[in-house]
């Protein structure tokens, strides 16, 4: 049972979202990651909800806010339907993130388990912007660091019997804050936001959406 709890709460998008798991010290710039992408497409996308938003109108935050909306899309996705190709997860993650999903969603498909239904996101709140672009082999790219309250009260996570296997005390909501980053950002301000670490917020719970 306690496998199958880290396995909710873990995990993207948003997902339930890789949250300790994959939790990194996001006060230091994140390691270098792969470059290359894949495309996202799927014939039955998960709806997300729309969740207020306090962020700045600047391009950077902007295009940094809808990645992260689409990175827990994307990892819903992949926990619902194995067969799914892992490699989606290049489209949304970069870095310890993408690592991170790649292990708990490969462990969950071993396990036989995957998820029905889907996250949505309660809260959304920009907390900074760095557009330093000194030096990706160190990390020093731009990055949008955003703070998400995900919500899991519509996810289950179901064995090969289809029953549940999630724990009945699991908290419905928790606080993950992002580093949303963009290692090419000179060729693609716009499209080249991946995220690229998230760490856990001890933080009063939001309000389900």
């Amino acid at each position: 049972m306690a496998f199958a709890r880290t396995n909710l709460r873990l995990a993207t998008a948003g997902l339930v979202v890789a949250l300790s798991a994959c939790a990194t010290d996001t006060a230091s710039p994140p390691g270098p990651g792969p470059t290359s992408t894949a495309p996202t497409t799927s014939a039955t996308q998960p709806s997300l909800t729309q969740a207020p938003t306090t962020e700045p109108p600047d391009p950077a935050s902007a295009a940094a806010t809808d990645l992260l909306r689409r990175y827990f899309v994307v990892i819903d996705q992949l926990r619902s339907k194995p067969s799914r190709p892992i490699r989606k997860l290049k489209s949304v993650a970069i870095s310890t993130q993408l690592s991170a999903q790649q292990r708990l969603i490969e462990s969950q498909r071993d396990g036989g388990l995957r998820q029905s239904g889907s996250t949505s996101i309660a809260m959304l709140t920009v907390q900074s912007v760095n557009l330093d672009n000194s030096d990706a082999s160190v990390g020093k790219v731009p990055t949008v660091q955003i703070d998400v309250c995900y919500d899991v009260s519509a996810v289950d996570i179901l064995d090969k019997k289809g029953e549940s296997v999630v724990d009945p005390d699991r908290p419905d909501t928790g606080w993950v804050r992002y580093s949303v980053s963009n290692y090419r950002f000179e060729a693609k301000p716009q499209d080249g936001w991946r995220v690229a670490s998230g760490v856990d917020l001890e933080q009063p719970p939001c309000a389900a959406s």
